[in-house]
Order: structure tokens, then sequence, then C-alpha cells
């Protein structure tokens, strides 16, 4: 039997913008795991549409 452990399914992944004086990043991330987490500039984000 072979095991993935880095392999998992959640339904606690979110997407938020995170403003500060340096600017906007769009942040999504799992919040049931501690680092599951990845960021870009907001400008760079892809748009809903984008994602069809």
């Amino acid at each position: 039997m072979v095991t993935r452990s880095h392999t998992m399914t959640s339904d606690t992944v979110v997407g938020s913008i995170d403003s500060s004086d340096s600017g906007s990043e769009y942040v999504i991330a799992d919040i049931s795991a501690d680092g599951a987490w990845l960021s870009m500039q907001a400008d760079d984000a892809p748009t809903l549409p984008a994602w069809r």
C-alpha cells in the first residue's frame, strides 16, 4: 500500500486581500494546517473569469 502523506483534501481553504502601506497581496490559505498558504501581489492575481 502506498501512502502519500502530503496529499490531503480540505474544505478550509480561503482567499483574502491583505492590504498594508506597502501594497496589497492576495493570500490563499488552508486554515486547517500551519504554514499552508501562498500569496502574490493583488494586481497580479487572476480574476474570477480567468479561472473559469
